[in-house]
Formats: C-alpha cells, structure tokens, sequence
C-alpha cells in the first residue's frame, strides 16, 4: 500500500493535467459545445478518476512509471559482492546437477514516506466523509420537518409541469421552512423539497420556471452525478485541480438544465426565465447539501448561468454537428490518456488465474515447507490436471531470480546474439566471488553455473525495448521491466507466481511460444539435469538474496517419462535461508513421494 501511495500521487499529477486538458478544450470548442456537452466532459473525468482503483491494466504501457520504479528499486541495482553477501551452493544430494550461485542486492524496506503519505490520505478520507455525513444528518431531519405539498395551485402547476415534461412518475413534493431554495434529493426516492416562502410568496411563472428546473435534473439523472462527485471530493480531497474541476462541473450541471428549460420555452419566456433567477439571488445560498441539486448558487455562478440565458438560441442542425464532432475529439483525446493514470491499484503481485476452468486438487503438503512460506504447483499434462499446495502463494507474484535465465536464453537467441551452435561469450575479466564465473561461457555452462554477467551480456546486446517486446509475447508474469536494466529479474520490478511459470514451461516444452525449434532444444539442453531410461529431468533453481540474507527460493522444471510429462514450480519464502537448494529438497521429496521421479 505505501508503493501504492506514491503511484497514485503521481497519477494525481497527470489527473491534474487533464483537467488542464479539459478546460482547454472547453475553451477552445466553446462556440461549439453546448452546455449539455460541457457538462458531459466533466463526466467523463469522473470516470477517469476511478481508473487508479480499477484491479487490472487498461493496456500495457511498459514504462508509464519507470523512472519512478526504477527510483524506488535504485538500492537493488547494483550486487554487493563482498564475501558476506554471496551464497555459493551446490545442490545438496545432487552432484554434477548445477550450482546454486547468488549474489546479493541491496533493498530498502518499504518506504517510511509511502505509509506516512498513506496515513495522511487516510485521515484527510474520513475528515471528509464526516463533513458528508454530518451535511445528510442535517438534510435527515429536513426531510423528517417537511411536510406534504398542501397548496392546491402549486400542486397544479406541478402536474402540469410533469405532464409536459413527459415524466409518469410520481415524485413527491414537500414544503419546508428551513430551505431558502428549492432542491431534489435522491435517486431511487426522488423528492422535490420547496421553500414556505416561495410558496406563500406564490407567483405561476417563477414557480413553473423553478419546477422545470429541478424536473430536468431528475430527468437527466443528476442524483447519480452528485453521489459520484462526493465520492470523488473524498477521494481526491487533498488535489486543487480536481475539487475545481468538480465545483466547475457543479456550475456547468446548473448552466445545461438552465439551457433544457430554455428549450421548452418560447423564446419570449427566455427574458422572464432569467429575471426569476436574478429576482431569486437575494433569497437564496448556496445549498449546503452535498447530495442535492438546487437552483441556487453563488454570485459567480448566477451571473454566469444569467449570460448562458441572455445569449441563448436555440442550435442549428450545422452548430450540432460541429458540437458532437468537438466532443467526440476531445472524448477520444481524454480516453488516449487513460493509461496514464492507471496505477495498477489492484494488486498485480496475484496472478489473475482463471481456476474455475482447470482441473485442480488442492494438496497440503506443509510437512515439507517446515518454516518456509510457499507453494508446489505440479501439472499433470497427460490427465490435464493440478495438484496444488497453497494457492495463496501459488498465485503470488514474487522476483525470478536467475529462473528468468531460462526465457533470457531463448531470447537471445531468437535475436542470433547466441546460437545453438557458437553461444560462446568472453569472460571480461571482472573478478567475482564465484570461481566458475571467473571464466570464458557458453549457455551450457553458464546455465549450470547461474553466471549473471552471461545473461546481463545477452540482454545488452538484446536492448531494453527488444527484451520487453519478448516479455510482452509471451506473457512473463507482471511484465514490469521498470527496474534497472541489469537488475530488473533480481528482487526488483519483474514478478511472476509458481502457476505462471508452470504454464510458461508448459508451453516452452510444446514450443506454443512460437520459437525457432532449434532455440527451443537449445535452452531444454542447457537446464537438462538428468537423463536416463526412467526419462529427462529439466529444472532451474533461483535464490533471492536481499542484504545479505536469502529470502526467495525458486526450483522449477519437468519431468518427460515415456507416458506423460509433468511439470512442477517450488517457490519459498523466509527471512533468511530460503534458497534455491532447499527450494530443489523440497521438490524432490514431494516428486518422490508422489511417485513420479525417485
């Protein structure tokens, strides 16, 4: 939640920037947009406002906040080789399978600002909603006071008001002495709350004009409109350009029904319509009910709604067209910038899994976890089935570490940056605590031996647009490449779940990727860890170690016998010792047990 925090701040600054867009636009488009249109764009923004909190990405845009990702994942992008901070492991009972290297990064604990920031948004939320609240107590006991419309001329002019507004439904009309302006209140209740003193002080004209105003905010849905600004003002409490923007959609919402009721009119009414409003200044404030549509409103607002009426014509065919073709620019104009604002609020660290359609046993396998946080995810190909220990964590998006270097292979040599046949590279010298990276590469070996600088030379050679481009394809976790390039795989921004990779290897083993078959076999040879007449066994550890201390430990991989194929994902998780090698004990006892490699 404190990451979360900080992205939505930031989508506040590109929030803010549309509201700058929109009032431009108005501006610009202003001979053009009618007032109905005007309002309507402040529609659209409400929606917009919405799209921090919505669970899933509108479309992909992989570095909309990378330079603040790439911020927040500085500490992790560099590794500390010092000879506290590497961890060099040969897989226990497995000789001649791989070496368990790592090395470790350097990550802050969640940001101390984030939570503070968050604390801040929170109080300043139900600071907010108490206004609200107390502001519908006080409109509560109005309504409990009103009492039923008794003056029989109103009444009429009511009914027909309503029958010439085409509107069939009984809204109930109530006299109160505790109004100075007339307002309608709710949604799936409407009612229409009069003033004593407009009605002792009875004249047919005001009365109709002040009537059709209120009906065309019932008619137009305008209840819906106040609930979802409230929301957004509680929300956005602390953002100037949004509670402008709602006051400016609050003043647009009075102008468009000032225009419907002009519409109804003759065009000699439209003088009388606005003297109603100017006679009615004196009398009225500024509702203080949130959850209201009157027609008062402050001076600013009644001069401008007063030009609005003494300008008014009623629109041509041609003003229409060029009205609608405004709006839908700026519409489109608005929409384009929607990625912008998507903060991802909804939780991408799950993988979104579409289980219903799978067919799933849910196994406990904690004796073999011991302390370890985590899951086993093992698919069945031949029976199409899973088996699946803790499906929390199996959808729980955690870093690769170095099983991300089995994707990184394929796709330098997709690029021809390595080859089946000459994936050779030059050891540069640099010194590492690892003897076997101190050494001249090729994939084989580098895969055996986890060499990092191999694959951080792959994907420079690759460039950072060419390696998200194969990310995107095939779909590798959150896809988030927004940490530092050398780093990005290891305790970063690039996550992925255990049910993730039992699907990628999945389809890497059937080569549904669409890659070359020769790159395919290529990168199956490299993590081939045993093979014999019982069948092949392929797998990748990967260690995450952060501050020196081992806390994410992943072993992944499958299994082809002569009648089926499985394959299985480990992932633990633990202050400390969690490493690839237990991840692989853990693994081979579960596959032991289950009788499907001993």
């Amino acid at each position: 939640m404190a990451n979360f925090m900080i992205r939505f701040l930031l989508c506040n600054v590109f929030i803010s920037g549309i509201v700058g867009i929109l009032l431009i636009a108005k501006w610009v488009f202003r001979n053009n947009l009618s007032s109905r249109m005007q309002y309507n764009l402040w529609l659209l923004l409400l929606g917009l406002l919405a799209v921090p909190f919505i669970p899933f990405r509108l479309i992909s845009f992989p570095q909309i906040f990378s330079w603040l990702s790439s911020v927040r994942n500085s500490s992790a992008s560099h590794a500390d080789v010092g000879a506290n901070n590497v961890m060099d492991t040969v897989l226990s009972g497995t000789t001649n399978w791989m070496n368990d290297f790592a090395l470790s990064v350097n990550k802050d604990t969640p940001s101390v600002t984030g939570y503070i920031l968050l604390g801040i948004w929170i109080v300043g939320m139900l600071a907010m909603m108490i206004l609200v609240i107390k502001s519908s107590l006080r409109l509560r006991i109005i309504k409990r006071s009103a009492l039923p419309l008794q003056n029989p001329e109103v009444r009429r002019l009511y009914n027909k008001c309503l029958n010439e507004m085409k509107i069939t439904r009984n809204i109930p009309v109530y006299s109160t002495a505790f109004l100075k302006s007339p307002i309608i209140v709710g949604f799936l209740k409407p009612c229409i709350y009069l003033p004593i003193h407009l009605i002792s002080d009875y004249h047919e004209s005001d009365m109709r004009y002040m009537l059709l105003h209120e009906l065309q905010h019932y008619r137009h849905k305008d209840a819906i409109a106040n609930y979802l600004m409230n929301f957004a003002g509680v929300l956005y409490w602390f953002n100037p350009f949004v509670w402008f923007a709602l006051r400016e959609m609050r003043n647009d919402r009075e102008v468009a029904c000032d225009t419907s009721v002009l519409k109804m009119l003759e065009e000699d009414d439209y003088e009388n319509y606005g003297n109603t409003l100017i006679n009615f200044i004196e009398k009225v404030s500024i509702s203080p009910f949130p959850f209201a549509a009157s027609l008062s409103g402050n001076m600013k607002q009644i001069k401008r709604r007063i030009i609005n009426i003494a300008s008014y014509e009623k629109p041509t065919f041609y003003k229409k067209l060029k009205g609608m073709t405004a709006f839908i620019l700026t519409t489109v104009l608005i929409m384009g910038l929607t990625p912008f604002i998507s903060t991802y609020a909804a939780d991408e660290s799950h993988y979104q899994w579409k289980s219903s359609s799978e067919n799933i046993s849910y196994v406990d396998f904690s004796k073999y976890f011991g302390k370890y946080e985590g899951s086993f995810v093992l698919y069945d190909l031949g029976n199409d089935a899973w088996s699946i220990h803790d499906i929390e964590h199996a959808t729980l998006r955690v870093a690769p570490d170095s099983t991300y270097k089995i994707y990184d292979a394929l796709f330098g040599l997709e690029e021809g940056v390595i080859t089946p046949e000459d994936s050779f590279i030059a050891w540069n010298g640099e010194s590492y605590p690892f003897e076997a990276w101190n050494a001249d590469q090729t994939l084989q070996s580098a895969m055996a031996s986890s060499v990092n600088w191999y694959f951080q030379s792959v994907d420079e050679q690759l460039g950072t647009t060419s390696v998200y481009d194969y990310i995107k394809k095939i779909g590798y976790g959150n896809k988030n490449m927004s940490g530092d390039f050398s780093t990005y795989w290891m305790e970063s921004s690039l996550e992925i779940s255990p049910v993730e990779q039992v699907e990628l290897l999945t389809k890497l083993q059937n080569n549904s990727l669409s890659f070359a078959p020769e790159n395919i076999n290529a990168v199956k040879d490299s993590i081939c860890i045993s093979s014999s007449d019982a069948g092949s066994f392929y797998g990748k550890t990967g260690t995450g170690r952060v501050n020196g201390q081992d806390v994410n430990g992943w072993f992944i991989g499958y299994i082809e016998t002569a009648d089926n194929t499985y394959f299985f994902a480990t992932n633990i998780g633990a202050d400390s010792n969690a490493t690839g090698s237990n991840a692989t004990e853990i693994t081979m006892s579960i596959l032991s047990d289950m009788n499907i490699w001993k």
